[in-house]
């Protein structure tokens, strides 16, 4: 086999941001291993010109881009596509957020597979051009793409409206079993295993932080909630409002990219809170599950499906401190859940499950 792909849309291997790196990370050692030529584009912080390199045999192309945030990913994304046009191999896209330079594929007729990720426009914090521009893209990446890779059902009955429902294959997110863990890692933050509870997300609107770090802080807990994020109560509006919600017994520990601290944490934690509303498949919601967490999640149906029926579930603030209180003191509650959720990790979002798929898909349209 010396089959070839690129991989776009995040912003490097290794992994450090979140679950699309990790997810192209896993997914290129894969092929790489399976045979496949896998290149993958790197967002790469400065001036010069663009420079490549090979990582554990994975080819790498690094593209310098001198702007941060938004605009920096859309230049690089640009960059990206013009010099992944210019290979003529296939793509896969992770993310739907500038599809409409995926324009360039098209038009040489180059076979495009577009993960369309969650909901990205529906997020609270984009202001009304950002989410234009995101409703519009997700429309043209719908259109340009070849096939389309929806990570959860709800989202492929999103894209129904737009395309044929052959050209949409659902495959949820995975992650990592953790089977055990170093308890070493709590230390450093005063912890003690199923002794606290954890949250991890990033500290925005639609991840209801707010709701839940009031709910937990209406009483004294005996035990800490540790909110895992970046974290700056002088950024903004929404991060004061946090600082000023939370009781002593929450602690904001910002960012952590240690994969080891993150899963020990996870894994020791008595229950984990997930608040997400916008979105398919959450990475972080798997990651619970694979840890074996108990979990506690905001009731609505993308979380429903992830999670299942071992979870609980909230739709308030007022549910939420009362399942807070539930899950604090029922041990043998926590136990079942624990089995639930590592369960339905299992039979639903194990890697071996998630890259044939995707190498399937690929080799179809390409034979």
């Amino acid at each position: 086999m010396n089959n070839s792909i690129a991989i776009l849309g995040i912003r490097g291997i290794p992994a450090q941001h979140g679950g699309f790196e990790t997810f192209a990370e896993h997914f290129a050692l894969y092929l790489v291993k399976r045979g496949w030529n896998v290149t993958v584009y790197c967002q790469k912080k400065g001036e010069g010109s663009i420079c490549e390199d090979d990582w554990c045999g994975v080819h790498r192309v690094h593209i310098p881009v001198n702007l941060s945030g938004a605009k920096g990913t859309v230049l690089f994304d640009w960059k990206a596509a013009v010099h992944a046009a210019k290979r003529r191999i296939p793509v896969l896209t992770l993310g739907y957020n500038t599809a409409v330079f995926c324009t360039i594929y098209r038009l040489k007729r180059i076979k495009n597979f577009i993960n369309m990720d969650g909901l990205e426009w529906r997020r609270k914090k984009w202001n009304l051009p950002a989410r234009t521009w995101l409703y519009v893209n997700e429309k043209l990446g719908a259109w340009l793409g070849n096939h389309l890779i929806a990570d959860h059902p709800e989202i492929k009955n999103r894209l129904l409206r737009f395309v044929s429902a052959d050209k949409i294959t659902v495959i949820p997110y995975s992650s990592d079993t953790v089977d055990c863990a170093d308890e070493r890692y709590l230390a450093p933050f005063g912890l003690e295993k199923n002794n606290y509870v954890i949250l991890v997300a990033r500290l925005e609107p639609e991840n209801s932080i707010l709701e839940i770090v009031r709910a937990y802080s209406i009483k004294t807990r005996n035990m800490p909630l540790l909110v895992l994020g970046e974290y700056n109560p002088g950024s903004g509006v929404y991060q004061k409002q946090l600082a000023d919600a939370a009781g002593s017994e929450v602690q904001f520990v910002g960012a952590i990219y240690n994969k080891s601290v993150v899963q020990s944490l996870r894994y020791f934690a008595r229950f984990c809170i997930h608040g997400h509303t916008v979105g398919g498949t959450n990475p972080s919601l798997v990651e619970a599950l694979g840890s074996g967490s108990a979990v506690l999640a905001h009731g609505n149906k993308f979380n429903r499906w992830v999670a299942g029926a071992g979870a609980h579930y909230f739709s308030s603030e007022t549910e939420c401190a009362r399942q807070i209180e539930l899950l604090l003191r029922d041990d043998d509650l926590i136990a079942a859940m624990r089995k639930e959720s590592i369960s339905q990790f299992r039979n639903n979002f194990t890697w071996d499950k998630v890259y044939p798929t995707y190498e399937k898909i690929v080799m179809n349209a390409l034979f």
